[in-house]
């Protein structure tokens, strides 16, 4: 057994990228092309407390970047199958091609570095932490701080969405009275306080988000952390039943309702509609995977079906009722993706413009959006067919070759971390995850991880 004196450099390495990794999932949760919109903190109190821009980014990752070629010089490793560092290639290379002739420079640039970021974050996953132990060191931080995000989020619905809605509601029958001046011309810069008709009141749509209890934790909006719970729940919920092995009974079952309950009741929370779908895909697909009889995983997984299907209509059945606005909305934003692709085929408007052509494409009663909501369209619409189909070959590839080698639960950990990656970009199809660091990161540093077990004569990680 290794003494503490005798760690690896690569292991202090991967707690260190761990750590930073959680510090995205805190800190750098919102989109790339809003870096605009994000205050930079002004105090340690603000630093603490809110979001950080993510022009800051690169001060981490290139550091991070350098350590890792240290690294990876200093103990040459066997290389990769070549698909799987020639399509991350030539799609970023790509995208920088695209970017001569963008049509919004600060979009792009601020787009270029989150892909930057991936490459990084999937490269040295691929080379460096697929090692034995490696990924223990590295998934300190990313647990730690996703545990912290699901407990953020359950303050949320508990305490401070409650309690915001209260003071909202006594402050406008109040007319403002019972606040500070101060804080009350704050609130109206940030429009959560309105005038209609020579009356202040609180926003409508505020009281409606804060009634509506929707999550979000430290991520943007609840769909990101639906997004975050779906890709690292299966592997947090692993670790704790394996590692827990080691405690007494008591303490290790303590542990897995603990990270069940968090997982479970903010994932409700969400209240995301595409990641309930998406939990129904994962459980069934848990189960396919199984040694049952064909029967017998025939019969569960249409149990699961069955029950995730009622209870889904049961719990959106007012949102369906009512139009269900937000589907339409995306068909809208794919249908423009589609024309802009079919108007810039080769290289699209620039990485992260889609908003751009958008404004003059969208239908009259839409509300403006910046991204497609959809990562793959995105990359059609951004850089043109090109960019599409080697960000879609580079994705399908690296999926289902991880598919092949971790199918089946022999190993728990791989296939914990390949499930919750395969629902995370099968909810890039109507999400914008790609643009938020705080989960592309994560997850590109996992599917390097799992792409380094296709290495040449590598071994797999095994617990």
């Amino acid at each position: 057994m290794k003494s503490a004196s005798k760690i690896a450099p690569v292991e202090i390495f991967a707690l260190l990228f761990g750590l930073f990794l959680g510090l995205c999932i805190i800190k750098f949760g919102n989109p790339v092309i809003l870096d605009h919109k994000i205050v930079s903190p002004q105090s340690l109190s603000d630093a603490w407390n809110d979001g950080w821009p993510t022009h800051w980014t690169p001060y981490f990752i290139v550091p991070l970047l350098v350590i890792s070629l240290l690294l990876i010089l200093r103990n040459p490793l066997p290389g990769l199958p070549q698909w799987c560092w020639i399509l991350p290639l030539a799609w970023f290379g790509w995208q920088l091609f695209s970017a001569r002739t963008t049509v919004a420079s600060d979009l792009t640039e601020a787009t270029l570095w989150d892909y930057a970021g991936c490459l990084v974050c999937y490269f040295t996953g691929a080379l460096l932490f697929n090692q034995k132990n490696t990924l223990n060191w590295l998934l300190v931080g990313i647990l730690a701080a996703s545990a912290y995000c699901l407990v953020r989020a359950m303050e949320q619905r508990v305490y401070e969405f409650p309690t915001n809605h209260q003071i909202l509601v006594e402050g406008e029958q109040a007319g403002w009275t019972n606040m500070p001046p101060e804080s009350v011309s704050e609130m109206k810069q940030e429009q959560i306080i309105i005038t209609t008709n020579g009356v202040d009141i609180a926003n409508p749509v505020i009281l409606m988000k804060l009634a509506k209890g929707r999550v979000y934790g430290t991520l943007v909006y609840p769909n990101a952390l639906a997004g975050l719970i779906l890709m690292l729940f299966p592997l947090g919920l692993t670790v704790a039943i394996q590692k827990g092995k080691r405690l007494r009974p008591a303490i290790r079952w303590l542990a897995i309702v603990v990270v069940s309950s968090l997982g479970c009741v903010s994932f409700i929370w969400t209240g995301s509609k595409l990641g309930w779908l998406l939990a129904i895909f994962l459980v069934g697909f848990y189960l396919f995977s199984l040694g049952w009889s064909i029967r017998l995983k025939s019969i569960a997984i249409a149990l699961v079906i069955l029950l995730g299907l009622g209870v889904f209509g049961l719990r959106f059945h007012s949102y369906f009722a009512k139009g269900a606005t937000s589907v339409g909305a995306r068909f809208d934003y794919w249908r423009a993706a589609i024309r802009t692709t079919a108007d810039n085929p080769v290289v699209g408007t620039g990485p992260g413009t889609f908003q751009k052509p958008y404004s003059s494409l969208k239908s009259p009663q839409a509300e403006m959006a910046r991204l497609t909501h959809n990562d793959y369209l995105e990359q059609f619409s951004d850089s043109g067919l090109p960019g599409g189909v080697v960000y879609g070959a580079w994705i399908g590839l690296s999926l289902w070759s991880i598919g092949k080698r971790t199918w089946g639960p022999t190993d728990l950990m791989l296939f914990g971390i390949f499930a919750g990656l395969l629902a995370w970009f099968l909810q890039g199809l109507g999400e914008f995850s790609l643009f938020i660091p705080a989960t592309a990161w994560v997850a590109f540093t996992l599917l390097g991880v799992l792409i380094g077990q296709l290495r040449i004569n590598s071994t797999p990680i095994r617990q």
